[in-house]
């Protein structure tokens, strides 16, 4: 049964063009942001609120032990003049497997997507215009304890909030191997979107972004040799005219972009595989000229082409991408559908 959300507006809204077309991502929110509370074995009526500050003890749980998880995808202009969220319920259902792994309880599905959907309705008049603009929709999902015992917290809290951006990346990527650190290893968090998994991971970016690298390419945390996954994105390789991307074996986010992807490139009649590749493979099939492109794929960077991969002293690097090339063809179905220019044959757009 869900429960009603209430609503308190602004007084008046911060919208501009200027905010709404050329802001930095994530770097501005929209106008309101929804609010919902679990105490005491159950969930409180949510609420829809004036985005702003929100005051907490030095003692809340997550600062000290990490009780934190978050999701991300996007509501679109569609060709009819409409709004859609983009498999929002693919989302949820991600952020409740990671509320289980980290001991919080699950969110309602009404509560959630109803919620999300009356907050993206509210604040539709953020959603830019401008070609590869989206409202980004971010929920951030933690314990609201005020203890310092290690347990997980008696009292949650759901906040969502908007954000309207243009893309994550500007121009194909350039990716550092990381043989030093590690995203994940078995039996940990790596398949689940906890808030610790990137605070991990700022330390290996900032050294390969001063090195003139976007971001790092993570190797397994076994052997630092099979490849897994970029920084804020899964990763495909083009190996003989397949598509390949490593499986799902607990240390890889499950990507609802990158599900999407291999959908849409079998449906494209390119082979795509799930499968170990390691960066030997990648190397060899490289020099071999086996290996014709690499992009990744995420809700921020959608398809995001691969300029560059280096691993120790090679440097692999990708030619400038076509419109015929895998990652454009397939960046360019997506996209189609994401806004409704093409038909939804998976149902993945839930109208707003």
């Amino acid at each position: 049964m869900s429960t009603p959300t209430t609503v308190t507006r602004v007084s008046r809204s911060r919208l501009t063009e200027a905010l709404r077309e050329n802001s930095a991502f994530g770097a501005t929110f929209s106008d309101h942001m929804l609010v919902a509370d679990w105490e005491a074995g159950s969930w409180k009526q949510p609420q829809i609120v004036p985005f702003g500050p929100i005051s907490f003890s030095p003692a809340l749980t997550p600062f000290h032990y990490g009780q934190a998880i978050f999701e991300g995808f996007k509501a679109h202009r569609t060709a009819n003049r409409g709004l859609a969220l983009f498999r929002p319920r693919e989302n949820f259902a991600r952020m409740n497997r990671s509320a289980t792994r980290l001991a919080m309880p699950e969110i309602p599905e009404s509560l959630f997507l109803e919620g999300v959907i009356e907050l993206v309705r509210l604040d539709r008049d953020w959603v830019p215009h401008r070609e590869g603009g989206s409202l980004y929709v971010r929920p951030t999902y933690f314990g609201v304890d005020d203890t310092l015992l290690v347990r997980p917290a008696n009292r949650f809290r759901l906040i969502v909030m908007t954000s309207p951006v243009g893309p994550y990346f500007s121009q194909p990527i350039r990716l550092l191997a990381e043989e030093r650190f590690v995203r994940a290893f078995p039996g940990g968090t790596g398949d689940s979107k906890a808030a610790g998994n990137y605070a991990g991971g700022l330390l290996a970016a900032r050294l390969a972004q001063e090195k003139g690298f976007h971001n790092v390419l993570w190797l397994d945390g076994v052997e630092r040799r099979y490849v897994e996954e970029s920084g804020v994105m899964n990763i495909f390789f083009v190996l003989d005219g397949k598509a390949i991307t490593p499986p799902l074996t607990g240390t890889i986010l499950p990507g609802v972009t990158r599900d999407s992807a291999l959908t849409l490139l079998r449906e494209m009649g390119i082979p795509a595989e799930e499968r170990q590749i390691s960066i030997d493979e990648v190397l060899s099939a490289h020099a071999a000229g086996k290996l014709s492109e690499a992009f990744g794929a995420g809700t921020a960077a959608i398809v995001a082409p691969i300029a560059c991969i280096c691993y120790r002293d090679r440097d692999l690097q990708f030619p400038a991408v076509a419109d015929s090339s895998v990652a454009a063809r397939l960046r360019a179905r997506l996209v189609a559908i994401q806004t409704g220019r093409e038909p939804d044959q998976h149902n993945w757009l839930l109208p707003v």
